[in-house]
């Protein structure tokens, strides 16, 4: 038993010695590690990395956002008078013209209105006539003259106004579009239709592709821009910017974009979901691998360099577009050697041998 507390106060007081080593012994100094790293780098070969020498040029840069497209304009046609719904002369689907007859109403007795107010208009017009004559002569009172006249005038009013109530019995289109859905049917229908709706129209040509932008990305974004969309079915539209909204939306704080698409024929759906593109205006940036960035000690984004002589540095960068194969990035001097291959594998201030990329893949 005397042996194993020997044995075990041995081992607690030689653990005690090594964890206090750290504090009593000297700590190397960046000068001496730099030192060492020196002669460790006369003594043997340095490590080999492939480098490319960049350009800063203006990019033009693409902000691509997910949206969807929108019709244009969209009503929903209601009955102005009262009848009993009698025809309906297009189906769900159909392409109407401005001005072509959606549904007609029953008569209501409006058709022998207008024929009552037209024969009331016969009939002032020649009571004018006839008497126009006897209050030149004098014969009748000049004030006869403006009675006729005034009775002449309210009887046009009253055939124009039942003529309107008769126009009003059939439910035409306003403008072009496709009848996108009904809500009532013939024979289903029999009371009274006087502000009930009828079916949606909605114009197709042009088309909008409409997209929120974040109050970050809004700008640069101006009307007259030109864009390109990708719908979903992998169709593909040019237009024009035709709106930016100057107040956010309440609830998600972006802004309303509208793409205006030629579409008279009618290729491009409502509702589809779509991809826009559109071209801001150019920026000095570097094109750089993906793979060329790192992230430094502190957490930084950026990449790795090699200046004159050898020596490793660290550049933090900026992203401004992220395309498949190369990143657009900001921060990089014009003519910088940025470290494409091997840059994981060394460190700020390590003396590398720097080669080529393209001498660094067929050495390797």
């Amino acid at each position: 038993m005397k042996a194993s507390r020997i044995t075990a106060l041995g081992l607690v007081a030689a653990a005690t010695l090594w964890i206090f080593s750290g504090h009593l012994l000297p700590r190397e100094s960046a000068e001496s590690n730099a030192a060492i790293r020196t002669n460790e780098s006369e003594g043997k070969k340095l490590f080999r990395v492939g480098v490319t020498e960049t350009s800063v040029v203006p990019h033009s840069r693409k902000l691509v956002l997910s949206g969807r497209t929108e019709a244009d304009r969209r009503v929903t046609l209601t009955a102005r008078t009262g009848g009993v719904l009698t025809e309906l002369r297009v189906r769900r689907g159909t392409a109407v013209k401005a001005g072509d007859v959606i549904a007609v109403l029953s008569d209501e007795a409006r058709e022998s209105q207008v024929a009552q107010a037209k024969s009331l208009v016969m009939q002032r017009r020649a009571e004018l006539e006839a008497k126009r004559p006897l209050i030149a002569t004098g014969a009748n009172p000049k004030l006869d003259l403006v009675n006729l006249e005034a009775q002449l005038e309210a009887a046009k009013a009253a055939l124009a106004g039942a003529e309107a109530e008769l126009d009003r019995g059939v439910v035409r289109a306003p403008w072009a579009g496709v009848v996108s859905d009904f809500t009532v049917e013939v024979g289903k229908a029999a009371f009274s239709m006087a502000g009930a709706d009828i079916c949606t129209i909605v114009a197709l040509d042009p088309m909008l592709a409409v997209v929120e932008v974040s109050e970050r990305r809004l700008a640069g974004i101006k009307v007259g821009d030109m864009a390109e969309v990708r719908l979903i079915t992998g169709a593909t539209a040019r237009g024009k910017v035709r709106f930016v909204a100057k107040t956010a939306s309440q609830t998600t704080r972006t802004y309303r974009i509208e793409i205006e698409l030629p579409n008279a024929d009618g290729a491009i759906p409502d509702g589809i979901s779509a991809d826009v593109s559109i071209p801001l205006a150019p920026i000095a940036a570097t094109s750089v691998p993906r793979s060329a960035l790192t992230f430094s000690s502190t957490g930084d984004l950026g990449v790795r360099t090699v200046d004159g002589n050898g020596i490793v540095g660290f550049i933090p960068v900026n992203v401004i577009e992220d395309e498949q194969t190369a990143m657009w990035v900001g921060g990089v001097p014009d003519g910088g050697r940025v470290i494409v291959q091997g840059q994981d594998f060394v460190r700020e201030g390590q003396h590398v041998e720097a080669i080529p990329a393209a001498e660094y893949s067929v050495s390797r």
